[in-house]
């Protein structure tokens, strides 16, 4: 079938703590499919997502949803059942990706360096830290450092009922010194690393997607050793968990306390974001892939799980 005879529904939207992200990922991706020569549809996902596209009988569904139900499987099973190819990883690698306790767990298996940490319940910070500061509390199943916060000697925040709408559950990870960087991997291939910062401290939700909010540098300027371990721990881990099309690693590398340094493996996103600011439209633009060819690539690979 020809480019302009495929009708690809681009799915954003949703509600979960991300939708403005992948409102503007859907378009973004819209725009470049149509760039390429298909036919596209927007489509604001709701609840009645199953019966829109049961009317639509799109060719293949773009995937640009972030956050549960987009991220976590739960899309990915709608599609399966209704027959239709969609783009991004399956249910399995969606849902355990999407689950960092349990994704750390296979990592960890691996030999994959990830930092320490536990999973505990909000009751237990009502005793005092639930380990020496510095260290960083994370829901378990969001995205795009939704609800992550760093507590440091004397930061007296606690997370409740009132401010943590992320369920019991917390993960608290020690706090790791230096450098933040991520590689994308397309089709099971690594394409680069790079170095973010952000003039705001820390990486979160604001500076990953507000334009000016970070600053990336790429290729990242760390030795080739790390460059190496970071491509490879990435390529591994897309692997590991059977992503399909593209996901994106985040690492954090200490280099100040020996030479050339630690890498610790963060996290897998199996939606990363594509948006104009994001980070793996840019390391396949330095691999010579515009991102209307890239978009293309995902379609052009889509497939349900069988």
């Amino acid at each position: 079938m020809s480019r302009a005879d495929t009708h690809v529904a681009v799915l954003k939207g949703g509600w979960s703590p991300e939708r403005e992200v992948s409102l503007s990922s859907g378009r973004e991706c819209a725009k470049a499919l149509r760039q390429a020569g298909f036919k596209v549809t927007e489509v604001d996902v709701d609840r009645a997502i199953a019966g829109k596209l049961e009317a639509m009988h799109p060719d293949v569904c773009f995937n640009a949803l972030h956050g549960p139900v987009g991220e976590d499987g739960t899309i990915q099973g709608v599609l399966n059942v209704l027959g239709i190819p969609y783009t991004h990883s399956g249910v399995r690698a969606s849902a355990v990706a999407m689950d960092k306790p349990t994704a750390k767990d296979v990592f960890s298996r691996l030999g994959l360096r990830c930092p320490g940490g536990k999973v505990v319940t909000l009751d237990a910070f009502e005793a005092g830290h639930p380990m020496e500061p510095p260290y960083v509390i994370k829901p378990i199943d969001q995205g795009s450092s939704v609800g992550v916060h760093i507590v440091r000697e004397g930061d007296n925040y606690r997370p409740t009922g009132e401010d943590w709408t992320f369920g019991d559950r917390v993960l608290v990870e020690p706090f790791i010194d230096g450098r933040e960087l991520t590689v994308a991997v397309l089709d099971g291939k690594p394409l680069e690393v790079t170095e973010i910062t952000s003039s705001r401290g820390f990486y979160d939700y604001e500076a990953k997607y507000a334009p000016g909010g970070s600053i990336h540098l790429l290729p990242a300027p760390v030795p080739a050793s790390i460059r190496t371990e970071a491509l490879e721990m990435a390529r591994r881990a897309h692997e590991a968990l059977g992503c399909r099309g593209v996901s994106r690693c985040d690492f954090r590398y200490d280099d100040t306390k020996s030479d050339p340094g630690t890498l610790y493996l963060l996290e897998i996103n199996t939606q990363p974001g594509m948006t104009p600011t994001s980070l793996v439209p840019e390391q396949a633009a330095f691999r010579g892939i515009s991102f209307p060819e890239l978009v293309a690539r995902m379609v052009e690979g889509a497939q349900c799980d069988y």
